[in-house]
């Protein structure tokens, strides 16, 4: 998609700092969000005052397409976790993408049903499996990616609370899965494997 974006004067590059949102709750936008570098979290801030995070995207990713096509105030919040460089395409270029270039659209497409299928298998092994196993595929994705997620995060993503994300934490450290210290996991990558088979047993 990035080529679209290069080669169009409207589209402008914009940088945000680790905190800063490209998008916020509730609002109405005027533009698509399509990342170039960095890290975002996208979470719904309850009225409880929790947050809910429901997803990470990153460089190649696109936000705020789903406000442009449903011409409605955001969803969610888009937070850089990272420094974050993005192009801002007003929702008339976008739109005019949708309608007039096939390739682009089947590019949109796929984005959008490679989230719902991330989406989907996250929320069956969290249905499906105990914690411990949802906080061990997240800490792998976590290492996989190079991230460096607070625990906060962590556990909003998980959907519980930090107290029930350390209790878990101690847990793994007592079975000497996880390391006494930090969130690095004690094993190679073939018992983890094995562990994580074990669940799904």
């Amino acid at each position: 998609m990035e080529t679209y974006a290069v080669n169009n004067p409207a589209v402008v590059q914009k940088s945000f700092a680790p905190g800063a949102r490209l998008i916020r709750q509730g609002d109405t936008i005027r533009h698509v969000y399509m990342i170039l570098d960095g890290i975002t979290k996208c979470y719904i801030a309850e009225d409880n005052g929790k947050d809910y995070i429901f997803e990470f995207l990153g460089k190649g990713e696109i936000t705020g397409e789903l406000e442009a096509i449903n011409k409605g105030a955001c969803l969610c919040n888009i937070e850089a976790i990272t420094p974050v460089q993005a192009y801002a395409i007003p929702h008339s270029q976008f739109a005019a993408l949708v309608q007039n270039n096939p390739t682009f659209n089947q590019l949109l497409l796929q984005e959008l049903a490679t989230r719902i299928s991330q989406t989907c298998i996250r929320a069956s092994y969290q249905q499906l499996y105990p914690l411990e196993y949802a906080l061990l595929r997240l800490l792998t994705l976590e290492a996989d990616q190079h991230l460096l997620l607070a625990k906060r995060d962590m556990a909003a993503y998980l959907g519980i609370s930090v107290r029930s994300f350390n209790r878990t934490l101690k847990e793994l450290r007592e079975r000497n899965i996880m390391h006494t210290t930090g969130l690095h996991i004690d094993l190679t990558k073939q018992q983890l494997e094995n562990i994580l088979k074990r669940f799904e047993e």
